[in-house]
């Protein structure tokens, strides 16, 4: 179905698609704002339906369909708040493409069922590629994935390149290999998609990766940062989606475990993050142990930053501050 190098779309796909975004029904000027209208509809799904083929085996529980109904929800109000579907003036006039990236943990088969599911009722008029690049590390189940995929008849891509040799080579013994992994990974994702005619990568950063990313600027990085939800790359052609940003971790965990995803192990390298994101992800649990409900706060919290309220001079002019000479009369 797949070959190295070139993904192949296969009929049930192709069928799924044109049911979604029919040249009939969506002209390319109008697809974006009727995409957006379709999220912000008031409109409620059937989650017992059993949904796209990734959801054949699913549980039919009560708990599961609250469970995928909550992070369905979660993913749509990332889409439209953070303008996923705008227009993308250099992918004007042709048919969306996302590049799914697929690592085979948790999350990011938790991004490719919701994005399916979305697609599947017909709120994200995309094409969706799966893509998992198989970075060499030693006793990687080379066969895990494109079996998955092949069988639940999922475009994808399987693209081999022998970063591994590259980190171990640069990275100090005693070391964590996993930032310059990510950053040899991201090269290679970003080429993927341009060669696939993807206008975006799609990531499967949650609303607690988001946190922990805050808190490691925060403390040790000296600045108020997080992972954007929606970024366009350095050279300017490709978008960087993360449509889970308000979804949570333990959600997702659920989720995976429910659907009995064929995960693959992070850590087939060796090496993991390093103690400071570890001391972050305990922090932050402890907070939500302590005071249930503070992650969610946290996350509000970084879409209503008030710039005047905050010490950075590039973001408020603090010198132009002074009363009105009017206002002041007595």
């Amino acid at each position: 179905m797949t070959r190295a190098g070139k993904a192949i779309i296969p009929d049930a796909m192709s069928d799924l698609t044109e049911s979604i975004a029919t040249p009939e029904q969506r002209s390319p000027d109008t697809e974006a704002s009727s995409s957006v209208n379709k999220l912000s509809a008031d409109a409620s799904f059937d989650t017992a339906e059993r949904g796209p083929s990734i959801y054949a085996d699913a549980p039919s529980s009560v708990s599961f369909n609250k469970l995928r109904k909550r992070l369905i929800r979660n993913t749509r109000q990332a889409i439209e708040d953070f303008s996923m579907l705008a227009p993308n003036g250099l992918h004007a006039g042709k048919p969306r493409r996302w590049l799914v990236a697929l690592s085979g943990g948790k999350d990011s088969y938790g991004l490719l069922a919701l994005l399916m599911d979305l697609q599947w009722r017909g709120m994200l008029p995309v094409e969706l590629i799966a893509c998992n690049l198989d970075q060499g590390q030693p006793n990687f189940p080379k066969h895990v994935l494109p079996d998955y995929l092949s069988t639940l008849g999922v475009a994808h891509r399987i693209e081999y390149r022998d970063t591994y040799s590259v980190v171990t080579d640069k990275v100090p013994e005693g070391g964590t290999y996993c930032a310059l992994c990510s950053r040899l990974r991201r090269g290679h994702l970003y080429r993927i998609a341009r060669e696939e005619g993807c206008e975006a990568l799609v990531l499967g950063h949650h609303r607690d990766d988001i946190l922990e990313t805050f808190f490691l600027n925060f403390f040790h990085g000296g600045r108020l940062a997080a992972m954007p939800p929606k970024l366009l790359n350095d050279e300017g052609d490709v978008m960087v989606f993360r449509p889970l940003a308000l979804c949570a971790e333990e959600d997702l965990a659920r989720f995976a475990e429910a659907m009995k995803f064929p995960i693959i192990p992070c850590d087939l390298c060796g090496s993991q993050d390093g103690l400071q994101r570890n001391a972050m992800k305990a922090m932050i649990g402890e907070i939500e142990r302590r005071m249930p409900g503070r992650k969610d706060s946290m996350i509000r919290a970084l879409g209503h930053a008030r710039p005047s309220h905050l010490l950075d001079r590039s973001l408020f002019d603090f010198a132009s501050l002074s009363p009105d000479s009017e206002k002041a009369q007595p």
